[in-house]
């Protein structure tokens, strides 16, 4: 039930609205208080960096790398003592590294909090660490989503996908993906959805699971996704059909149709899909839109039937895995590695037909 607000009359009859007074003072309050949390934290990242400068060049300055160590831990006994926790062994290697990486103090991006560095220095890959950063930065994610991110191998998922060659310096100069083609991934990960590897379920079981936990979907999916519909109800001809489920991705500015497939896919499951993308573009699309775009999410693929369903001149439904559990590091290599053969491969038929 609504709030009713209090009012309070003065002696001049004047009416004073009390509650959208105090929600006016809330929200002030409130921005103030994230704004000292956020300084706190720049603050204490930057006293990080300092504590990392100070023993990576006191361990620079000696030949036995015993040195090194027993400065850190000597250091980590008076502070800890001092100040308590955050100062143990392990956390000082962890600011020394942080210096290591980022050397220059006002070339650190204040944007990020000391646990999303925390999260970064893991990366070796001086782009691969730079593309997490810019990502963090302009999606806005909290560290957990970074350190999910980095764990699912976002990097080299996306460097497999379609025209992304150029994906490190667009993200080194913060541009955004433009091309409705760059908004794919393989694979897709999905281990939120809590569904088994090998266990039995129903397509509809996925799309509910997945409708479930929509915020980690859409980061899944990718910056710029908003969602539109399930299972919304198309008429073509005589006969009524059901997308699984319908985006708009305001960066590529296009529809994105996503139908699930359990299993194989088949050359039906691609004509639908090309159908549902027809339809859009024909029903739905405006001027200033690119036309939309089908991705078929299988569990499994025959690359060979893809291509030849598709053929040349289908150039907006794609075929992608997805995955209901994280996998291994080798097993994603793997994957990726298998991916970016096969798309190179292609790509090298393609140059010589034309």
């Amino acid at each position: 039930m609504k709030k009713k607000n209090e009012m309070i009359v003065n002696n001049e009859n004047d009416i004073i609205d009390v509650e959208n007074i105090y929600q006016d003072i809330r929200s002030k309050i409130i921005s103030a208080r994230e704004k000292m949390i956020k300084h706190i934290d720049t603050t204490m990242t930057e006293v990080y960096w300092y504590v990392g400068k100070i023993t990576y060049e006191l361990s620079n300055n000696s030949t036995k790398a015993s040195y090194g160590k027993r400065i850190i831990d000597a250091l980590s006994i008076k502070l800890s003592k001092e100040f308590g926790s955050g100062f143990s062994p392990v956390s000082i290697r962890r600011m020394r590294k942080f210096y290591e990486l980022y050397p220059i103090w006002s070339a650190v991006p204040t944007e990020l909090s000391w646990s999303h560095f925390q999260q970064l220095i893991r990366i070796d890959r001086k782009e691969e660490r730079e593309f997490y950063e810019q990502e963090a930065i302009k999606s806005n994610w909290g560290y957990r989503e970074l350190n999910r991110q980095i764990n699912t191998k976002l990097y080299d998922r996306y460097l497999i996908s379609p025209d992304k060659k150029l994906i490190i310096e667009d993200s080194k100069k913060g541009l955004i993906a433009k091309q409705p083609e760059e908004l794919l991934k393989t694979p897709y990960i999905f281990e939120f959805v809590g569904v088994k590897e090998n266990k039995n379920y129903l397509e509809t079981d996925l799309e509910s699971a997945l409708l479930s936990h929509l915020t980690e979907f859409l980061l899944e999916l990718g910056r710029g996704f908003s969602f539109v519909a399930s299972q919304q109800r198309i008429k073509v001809g005589a006969e009524y059909y059901y997308p699984d489920l319908i985006f708009y991705n305001r960066l590529a500015k296009c529809f994105v149709i996503i139908d699930l497939k359990i299993g194989k896919l088949t050359h039906q499951d691609i004509g639908q899909m090309q159908m549902y993308v027809n339809y859009y573009k024909k029903t739905q699309m405006i001027d200033g839109e690119n036309e939309p775009i089908g991705i078929l999410l299988c569990a499994d693929k025959d690359d060979a039937v893809v291509e030849l369903t598709l053929g040349d001149d289908v150039k907006n439904v794609y075929a992608s895995k997805y995955l209901t559990y994280l996998p291994t590091k080798e097993e994603l290599i793997k994957i990726i590695r298998d991916e970016k053969e096969l798309y190179e491969l292609s790509k090298e038929e393609g140059d010589k037909n034309e």
